[in-house]
C-alpha cells in the first residue's frame, strides 16, 4: 500500500511538471489574443504595480524638486554674483571708452589700430579633403574683399582672405599647414609680449605662437589677440588663450600654445574685417613682411 501511494505521487509530480511545461510553452508563443487567465493574471498586476508605482514617483519627484530648488538657488545665487561684475565692469567699460575719446580728440587722433568695417559672409563651400584648411564665402570683389583681410566669427579669429574672386573669396583658416601663413600677435598680461602664430598643432588642436623671446614669463590662460603690426589686420582680434608654453630646441625663444577662440570645424557664418588705418605699403616693411600680419 506505501509503495503504491508512492507510485502515485510520482505519477502526479510528473503530470504536473508536464502540464507546467505545456503552459509555459503555450503562454510564450506569439498569438493574436490572449486567454482570458493570462489577461486577468497581467490586468491584476498592472493594477498593482500602478497603485505602489504612483506614491512611489511622488515621493521620488518631491526629492527630486529639492534637489532641483537647490540647485537652482544655487544657481542663481551665482548669476546674480557675476551680474553684479558684468555690471560694474560695464561701467569701467563706460568710463574708459569716454575718457580715450576725449583723450583722442585733445591730440586731434581719429584713427586707430583698432577701427575696422566688419562684413558678414556666409560659408558655402568646403573641401572634405582640406577640411581644416579653406572656407569659401559668398562675398568677392565686388563686395570689397581684399587679399589678405582677417576673417573671424563671434569667437574669434580664424583665418585670412587667400584669393578673392568676383563674387566669392577663399579664406585659408589658421590651422592650415602653410609656413607662410604667419600673423603677428600679442600675448596680453602686465606687460604685452609679441609673437608670431605660425602653425596649429593638430593633436592638442592649439595655434603655436613663435619668437617669444626667452625668459619672458607667460602663464597658462593669458589672452592673445592680433597686434595690429602686420599692416593689413586691426589691433585687438581675439585669437584664443594660451595653454602652454615651451622653449625652442635651442633656448632662444619659447612657443605658446594657444587653445582658439573659435571653432574651426563646425563654420557658417564668418566676418570680414576690413582695417580702416591707412595701410603701410610693403616695401616700407621689407621684403617678405606680406605674409605677417
Amino acid at each position: 500500500m506505501p509503495q503504491f501511494f508512492l507510485n502515485k505521487r510520482l505519477i502526479v509530480l510528473l503530470v504536473s511538471i508536464i502540464i507546467l511545461v505545456a503552459l509555459i510553452g503555450f503562454s510564450i508563443r506569439e498569438r493574436e489574443k490572449l486567454t482570458w487567465p493570462e489577461q486577468f493574471i497581467k490586468d491584476t498586476a498592472g493594477w498593482v504595480q500602478s497603485l505602489v508605482s504612483k506614491p512611489a514617483h511622488l515621493v521620488a519627484g518631491f526629492f527630486e524638486n529639492l534637489q532641483d530648488l537647490q540647485n537652482t538657488y544655487e544657481e542663481n545665487k551665482e548669476l546674480k554674483a557675476r551680474l553684479e561684475q558684468h555690471v560694474t565692469l560695464e561701467a569701467k567699460v563706460q568710463e574708459l571708452e569716454k575718457d580715450n575719446k576725449e583723450l583722442r580728440d585733445i591730440l586731434g587722433e581719429k584713427e586707430t589700430l583698432r577701427d575696422f568695417e566688419p562684413l558678414q559672409a556666409t560659408v558655402i563651400g568646403r573641401n572634405p579633403d582640406r577640411w581644416h584648411e579653406m572656407i569659401i564665402i559668398n562675398k568677392g570683389k565686388i563686395n570689397g574683399i581684399k587679399k589678405n583681410m582677417a576673417v573671424v566669427t563671434a569667437h574669434g579669429l580664424i583665418g585670412k582672405v587667400k584669393t578673392v574672386n568676383q563674387f566669392s573669396s577663399t579664406v585659408q583658416l589658421l590651422s592650415a599647414m602653410d609656413p607662410k601663413n604667419r600673423i603677428s600677435a600679442i600675448v596680453q598680461g602686465d606687460t604685452n609680449v609679441f609673437g608670431l602664430v605660425e602653425g596649429y598643432d593638430k593633436e592638442k588642436k592649439a595655434l603655436l605662437v613663435k619668437a617669444i623671446p626667452s625668459g619672458t614669463e607667460i602663464k597658462k590662460g593669458q589672452n592673445v589677440i592680433t597686434s595690429g603690426m602686420g599692416g593689413v589686420f586691426p589691433l585687438g582680434l581675439q585669437i584664443g588663450k594660451v595653454i602652454e608654453v615651451t622653449p625652442d630646441q635651442y633656448g632662444l625663444n619659447q612657443t605658446a600654445l594657444v587653445e582658439p577662440g573659435a571653432d574651426f570645424y563646425d563654420l557658417e557664418n564668418v566676418i570680414v574685417i576690413k582695417r580702416q588705418m591707412t595701410q603701410p605699403e610693403l616695401d616700407e616693411m621689407g621684403e617678405g613682411e606680406e605674409e605677417d600680419l
